[in-house]
């Protein structure tokens, strides 16, 4: 089943972009929520003129994207947490805490756009990722260090 994306769907595709899914999914779930619509030739000519009209927001909004990228820098960011003697953290690190920590540097990221492979228990170096756009994507190094 083919499907018109009208919101963005982390692992699935961006906003306006056709994508294809089984039908169950398209069917039960993207579609009831608002997420996307069906792929007509009527939908498909009313997106490809969508895109046309949006192409020049788009420019401007990859700009904005570039720029929180640049704001953010290379730099790894330090997040503080409570640890017991093993080096073990209370709790985990979380995308909230890595977007305050980003608030303070300058660079105002929603906690959805965050992501990091696994959990983060433990004190040390972990990686992130950010999704700023389509085109933009920023990896940065953290560090987990003891209160």
């Amino acid at each position: 089943m083919e499907v018109i994306l009208k919101t963005d769907i982390k692992g699935l595709g961006y906003k306006n972009d056709a994508v294809t899914v089984k039908s169950g999914y398209g069917r039960n779930y993207l579609i009831p929520q608002g997420f996307a619509i069906l792929a007509t030739p009527s939908n498909k000519k009313l997106m490809e003129e969508n895109n046309k009209q949006m192409a020049h927001k788009a420019e401007k909004i990859k700009a904005d994207a570039e720029a929180i990228a640049a704001a953010i820098g290379d730099e790894p960011l330090e997040i503080k947490a409570k640890a017991g003697d093993s080096g073990k953290i209370f709790g985990a690190v979380t995308t909230l805490q890595i977007s305050d920590a980003l608030k303070e540097r300058g660079a105002d990221v929603d906690r959805k756009k965050i992501s990091f492979k696994g959990e983060v228990k433990m004190i040390g170096e972990y990686e992130l990722e950010i999704d700023l756009h389509k085109e933009v994507t920023k990896t940065l190094a953290f560090k987990v260090v003891a209160e």
